[in-house]
């Protein structure tokens, strides 16, 4: 058995292992800025106000009601982590209910921005400093340790991925991954994706986004493996039967006689 997978594995082709083949060849103008997550209900946003006059906004970092949570930031103050709601929306202080469902990280610094305006002076210079902490993925199959895998920054791409699950196993397809993605409304897709081939890079799904889950497939070696494996197991526990049997029998005989 250990010569067999040993003869099929020295096999396998260098097309079918190698990543991004010939990427050299491919132009990726187009793939800018395309790894911006979206913010999605279940998320849950870390939020800390800062401007010139900083007693102006400090009503703006209290820590009031049961969705949010401080921590110390590392950014001179006390960041409050907002849960956000089914709705798509988070619960902050003085300007209430405030829909994020869809939007980046900029696009949520820049619609609390705008909100607190009417509240400060224009010489104050409200500055938002905003941080996505859930973001986490699922890898599965042929990898090095699959489980749940969480990244700390909001860029991190199938290769990315497939780094943190201490990469595919040789006995696993690279040319056929399978991408489940979760919308916002809880709704699946599922995609598939070849990371042999550098156009790879240009996909909407190249970069990840919040529970993710990605299933890396045995490839027909390992298959043929197993499937081999089973059958000699069941040959040799029916032969490991037949000699326990015969040798039974023999000596019931010589017994007899």
């Amino acid at each position: 058995m250990a010569i067999a997978a040993l003869i099929f594995t020295g096999c396998a082709s260098p097309k079918k292992i190698a990543y991004l083949q010939h990427a050299e060849d491919e132009n990726y103008d187009a793939t800018r800025y395309q790894h911006n997550i979206k913010v999605m209900p279940k998320d849950n946003l870390s939020i800390y106000i800062t401007a010139t006059d900083q007693d102006a906004v400090s009503i703006f970092n209290k820590h009031i009601g049961s969705n949010r949570n401080q921590y110390q930031g590392g950014i001179g103050g006390t960041m409050y982590s907002y849960a956000v709601d089914d709705d798509g929306t988070i619960n902050f202080p003085i300007l209430g209910r405030i829909k994020v469902e869809g939007l980046t990280r900029l696009e949520v610094e820049q619609l609390i921005c705008d909100k607190l305006k009417p509240y400060l002076a224009a010489a104050e210079n409200p500055i938002v400093t905003v941080r996505i902490n859930s973001f986490h993925f699922t890898m599965l199959g042929e990898v090095g340790s699959p489980g749940v895998k969480t990244s700390g920054r909001e860029k991190c791409s199938i290769l990315d991925a497939i780094a943190m699950a201490g990469d595919i196993g040789i006995q696993g397809k690279r040319d056929n991954i399978m991408l489940i993605r979760e919308a916002a409304d809880g709704g699946k897709s599922v995609h598939r994706l070849n990371i042999l081939d550098p156009s790879i890079m240009k996909s909407p799904y190249f970069y990840l986004q919040q529970n993710d889950v990605i299933y890396v497939e045995p490839n027909s070696i390992k298959k043929t493996n197993a499937s081999v494996g089973t059958s000699t197991h069941l040959w040799f526990s029916l032969a490991s039967v037949l000699v326990s049997s015969a040798t039974l029998i023999v000596n019931v005989v010589n017994k007899t006689k």
